[in-house]
C-alpha cells in the first residue's frame, strides 16, 4: 500500500476529497493537486508514468556516461491526470563525486518545481528570467534557454519553459550545477519513446 499523498508546494499533509468536494486541500496553501507517493525506479513505473502524464516526461537522452535513472514522481490523481512529472537521476558530477538531478515538467501554478527548489512562491518569481539565459538544453532537437534562481545553498536550480509548462532542472550538491552548461543534456518525452533506460537505487531526493 502506498503512502498518502501530500502537498506539491510544501509536502505537507493533506486533506482529502469529501462528500461536500473532490478537492485535496492544505492547511496552508489551500486547494491543490496531491503530490503522489514517488514512483520506484523500474519499468513498470515509467510506462505508469507515460499513460497517465497530461506534461511531457522529460528524460535526457542519451544519458550521460554512468547516469541511471534513480526514480520517478507527479502530480494530480486519476481524476486529473498528472500535470506534473518528475524523473531523477543519480551518476557522477563534472567536478568531484555522485550528483543527483531532478528534471520537471509541470503546468504553470503547481509549484512543485519551486518546492524542490526550496523557494516561497508557485513558480520561479518576477524577473528571473531578466538579462541572457545562463544555460541552454535541448528539447526535442530545439535550445530551450534556463535560468539559474536562488534556492537552497545545497543545489542549483534552473528554470525555463518549454512546451507551455515550466521546465526545472535542480541539481545536488550546487556545484553538479555545472552540468546543465557543459553536458549538452538533449531532453525527449519519455511518452512518445519505448527507451532501454538504466535503472539504479531510488533517490530520496524524491521524499523532500
Amino acid at each position: 500500500m502506498r503512502a498518502a499523498p501530500t502537498c506539491p508546494r510544501c509536502f505537507g499533509p493533506l486533506h482529502g476529497p469529501g462528500a461536500w468536494s473532490s478537492a485535496y486541500r492544505c492547511d496552508t496553501h489551500g486547494d491543490v493537486l496531491p503530490y503522489q507517493p514517488p514512483w520506484p525506479p523500474t519499468g513498470e513505473a515509467l510506462d505508469a508514468m507515460r499513460k497517465s502524464s497530461v506534461v511531457p516526461v522529460w528524460l535526457p537522452w542519451p544519458l550521460p556516461s554512468r547516469w541511471v535513472v534513480t526514480g520517478f514522481a507527479e502530480v494530480g490523481d486519476q481524476r486529473t491526470g498528472a500535470r506534473a512529472s518528475v524523473v531523477a537521476l543519480t551518476g557522477p558530477s563534472l567536478v568531484e563525486g555522485p550528483a543527483d538531478m531532478l528534471i520537471i515538467a509541470e503546468e504553470p501554478g503547481i509549484g512543485l518545481g519551486a518546492a524542490f527548489a526550496g523557494l516561497d512562491g508557485p513558480d520561479p518569481g518576477t524577473g528571473f528570467d531578466e538579462g541572457p539565459p545562463n544555460a541552454k538544453i535541448e528539447v526535442l532537437g530545439h535550445p530551450a534557454p534556463l535560468w539559474c534562481v536562488d534556492g537552497e545553498d545545497d543545489r542549483a536550480v534552473y528554470a525555463g519553459e518549454a512546451l507551455g509548462n515550466w521546465l526545472w532542472t535542480i541539481c545536488w550538491p550546487a556545484d553538479a550545477g555545472c552540468m546543465i552548461a557543459l553536458a549538452e543534456l538533449s531532453l525527449v518525452d519519455a511518452r512518445d519513446h519505448d527507451l532501454d533506460v538504466p535503472f539504479g537505487a531510488f533517490s530520496p531526493r524524491l521524499e523532500d
